[in-house]
């Protein structure tokens, strides 16, 4: 038998195959249409459509508040715009993918609607050095109704319109009272939430909770090679300060950004520590202030939403 008489008898199998357990149409095709006006109704955003590549992307310069870069006012043309892009995909959905650009004050109300509108966050970082103010910028993806995905960016957007309206410059702080000279916190209490002992020092505690991946050449990483979630603690039981970071696969991500915004704390980047690791990891980084027992019992929650 020829190698072509063999491979097409392996072709004939294999449609064989997928036809008696009902898979020939179980990945749909991606539906060509896309209802621009619609995505303009919804967003209140011009966009332009691009034949070429199928998606119509609209955007929102960021003119509202001056931006320089080392001493230099940055026109949006130069990398400071918001935008949104929309793709045809299964019938009955949109793939849509987008960057915010975010004051420090508006990225956690942002974030929060994004996710609270089926919206997911992929990324938080910045992309320039002495940045005045300091300038953030939101990945932002998801697939779903077109009524929803731009719905979800219409959302984001309106949260960061409504910081800005409420206060017209940046803020410089979080504006929450001052931690105390000397930290006290319940370590006992602490350790109770967590089920586990952190490693105190002159009053602050740490959990350090590790996980492991294989990078490449086969080679394991874990804990103490920085595959690791922690939490610190610092002030008193009743005015404490956590901050830390969360590695999560990317199946996790979103669960446990929504968990942690659920409940108070501030995100502050989101991006990758690492390259060519099994399975794939991204790193959240993460700031809250109030009860210490109200911080660990956040920050457990959202442990608790990972596969162990």
């Amino acid at each position: 038998m020829t190698p072509q008489k063999l491979i097409g008898l392996v072709k004939i199998a294999v449609a064989a195959t997928a036809a008696s357990f009902g898979l020939a149409h179980s990945l749909p095709a991606a539906d060509a249409t896309l209802d621009t006006a619609r995505i303009t109704a919804i967003t209140g955003l011009n966009g332009t459509l691009n034949a070429a590549e199928g998606d119509y992307k609209v955007s929102k310069p960021r003119t509202d508040v001056p931006i320089q870069v080392d001493g230099w006012t940055m026109p949006p043309f130069m990398g400071v715009t918001s935008w949104a892009a929309f793709k045809p995909a299964m019938p009955g959905q949109v793939m849509v993918m987008g960057d915010l650009v975010l004051f420090e004050d508006e990225v956690n109300a942002v974030m929060s609607a994004a996710l609270d509108h089926g919206l997911e966050v992929t990324a938080l970082h910045n992309h320039f050095f002495y940045s005045d103010p300091a300038v953030y910028f939101m990945h932002i993806g998801g697939m779903g109704p077109l009524e929803t995905m731009a719905g979800g960016v219409k959302a984001a957007l309106d949260a960061s319109a409504k910081v800005r309206a409420a206060k017209a410059q940046p803020a410089k702080t979080f504006g929450d009272a001052a931690l105390p000279a000397t930290s006290a916190v319940p370590a006992d209490a602490l350790d109770a939430v967590f089920g586990a002992k952190g490693t105190r020092n002159s009053g602050m505690e740490k959990f350090v909770f590790g996980r492991t991946v294989t990078m490449m050449g086969g080679v394991t990483a874990a804990g103490d090679m920085g595959v690791n979630t922690w939490a610190a603690f610092a002030g008193t039981a009743d005015n404490a300060l956590v901050d830390g970071d969360f590695v999560c696969k990317e199946t996790e991500l979103q669960k446990v950004l929504q968990t942690l915004r659920s409940r108070g704390i501030n995100i502050v980047a989101i991006h990758s520590h690492m390259i060519e690791e099994t399975p794939r990891m991204i790193f959240l980084h993460y700031w809250g202030r109030g009860q210490a027992a109200d911080l660990a019992k956040a920050v457990k929650a959202a442990l608790d939403t990972q596969s162990k």
